[in-house]
């Protein structure tokens, strides 16, 4: 009864449908720009947040370039003139003329003034009128060139800031450093890896399935997932498939037997929820049949 009871219990404890290796969500972090590394104050296995400030490359020429843009944006605008204080002379004079024409026209109409006089009077109005047009043209014309102006120096001065933004080292998600690839003090160029962040806190089990087993799941559905720790120790966790592959392939030669390798199975994703105790790389069986 003992060999029985113990044969049974080996057996479902062996028991499972497909075995494959714990993966993560792995992200290189890599430099947005070029410089010196002033700070990096990383450790390889801290917990990082998205919005955390992790390390800082030099802007020294960055900020140089966008106080000289400043102090041009400054310059320029000192350019713009006023159209409606540049035209205020003019606009006295015809005032004046136009005043003046009607008190000659009310001497012609009362028979005690010289025509003459009025035609002088309408003649320095039409010059008059066309000066004022030319000239808020010029004004109206150099300020828009300002104004053009301003724009693309304004361009110039967000680039920079796009520049500076991307100076400031922060991890894309909330994770665990894995690697670290940089140190400060050394000088990094776009695009050089600095390190490797994961998102720990769900891991992925990579298994493999055949044609036959392939019939019996689907998206979502939810498994058992097994892994060892030790020789007699062996945890149970939930999991639910988030993916299975659509095309089939041979069997990996890290999971099966040489015999077998020549197999065709799928390939499915099992997410599990991290107790802190599953790294990645370690083994994991999966019970398709809760």
């Amino acid at each position: 009864m003992l060999l029985f009871l113990f044969s049974a219990c080996s057996s479902k404890h062996n028991h499972y449908d497909a075995s494959g290796m714990f993966e993560a969500t792995e992200i290189i972090v890599s430099a947005e720009t070029n410089g010196k590394i002033i700070v990096l104050n990383i450790v390889e296995g801290e917990t990082v947040n998205t919005s955390q400030l992790l390390g800082i490359i030099d802007t020294t020429q960055l900020h140089l370039q966008k106080v000289q843009l400043q102090q041009g944006k400054k310059q320029l605008g000192a350019h713009k003139q006023n159209v409606n204080t540049q035209l205020a002379s003019l606009e006295e004079q015809l005032a004046y003329q136009q005043r003046e024409k009607t008190r000659v026209e009310k001497l012609i109409a009362a028979k005690a003034g010289n025509t003459k006089l009025l035609d002088d009077i309408n003649a320095q109005i039409a010059i008059i009128q066309k000066q004022i047009t030319a000239m808020k043209e010029n004004l109206e014309k150099n300020n828009q060139g300002v104004t053009d102006n301003t724009g693309v120096i304004n361009a110039q001065i967000d680039a920079i800031n796009d520049q500076l933004a991307k100076a400031y080292i922060k991890s894309p998600i909330s994770g665990t450093i894995l690697m670290k690839y940089a140190e400060a003090g050394e000088v990094t160029a776009m695009g050089r890896p600095l390190f490797k962040v994961a998102d720990l806190e769900y891991l992925y089990l990579r298994a493999y399935v055949t044609s036959a087993q392939l019939t019996q799941i689907k998206l979502n559905q939810e498994v058992k997932v097994y892994s060892d720790f030790g020789e007699k120790e062996r945890r149970e966790y939930n999991g639910a498939i988030s993916w299975i592959s659509s095309e089939a392939e041979f069997t990996p030669k890290t999971i099966q037997t040489k015999e077998e390798r020549a197999n065709l199975v799928y390939a499915i994703k099992i997410l599990v929820k991290n107790d802190g105790l599953l790294k990645i790389g370690m083994y994991g069986e999966v019970g398709l049949e809760l």
